[in-house]
């Protein structure tokens, strides 16, 4: 189970958001799913700050795989278009418990993430996971500064997504 500091803050639900915030906040998570399962890389860049952080490292570590987070909001756009070229997936979020601050807020929710490569349906990665996420209010929306994902279950093959994890 994780320890990171923005999932236990949002989980708390104390300093709950209003309903409009509330919204706004993990409507950028929906961008983020969204982009990814539409291909569309503008909707997937809105949910992120310029110099936002998608840090991925214990997922790729669980498959022996070693990753730096990723930096920047092009970065993160290149190495996640890159790595789904090949993959069709859907992303489902659930349980959000955000927490504001002014114009800063965190976010827990768990995203199952599928990965199916475009060319074998038979074959699948199913991630369970879950997000803390950090977000800034840019004027009528939010933005990620930083997601952690840390992976709590899996099923499939861990190559769909990670083809040196054969």
């Amino acid at each position: 189970m994780t320890t990171n500091t923005t999932v236990t803050a949002a989980a708390s639900g104390a300093d709950s958001p209003s309903p409009v915030d509330l919204l706004g906040i993990v409507d950028a998570l929906y961008r983020f799913g969204a982009g990814q399962d539409l291909d569309d890389r503008g909707l997937f860049e809105s949910a992120f700050a310029k110099d936002a952080v998608l840090d991925f490292v214990q997922p790729a570590e669980r498959f022996g795989l070693t990753l730096q987070a990723f930096v920047g909001r092009d970065d993160i756009a290149e190495t996640v278009f890159g790595t789904l070229a090949l993959l069709r997936t859907t992303h489902t979020v659930t349980n959000p418990r955000a927490v504001v601050d002014g114009d800063r807020a965190k976010l827990f929710a768990l995203v199952e993430a599928q990965h199916v490569p475009n060319d074998d349906a038979s074959r699948h990665l199913l991630l369970k996971n879950i997000y803390g996420v950090e977000l800034v209010r840019d004027a009528d929306r939010w933005l990620i500064t930083h997601l952690k994902i840390d992976n709590v279950w899996y099923s499939g093959d861990p190559a769909v997504l990670f083809p040196s994890a054969a």
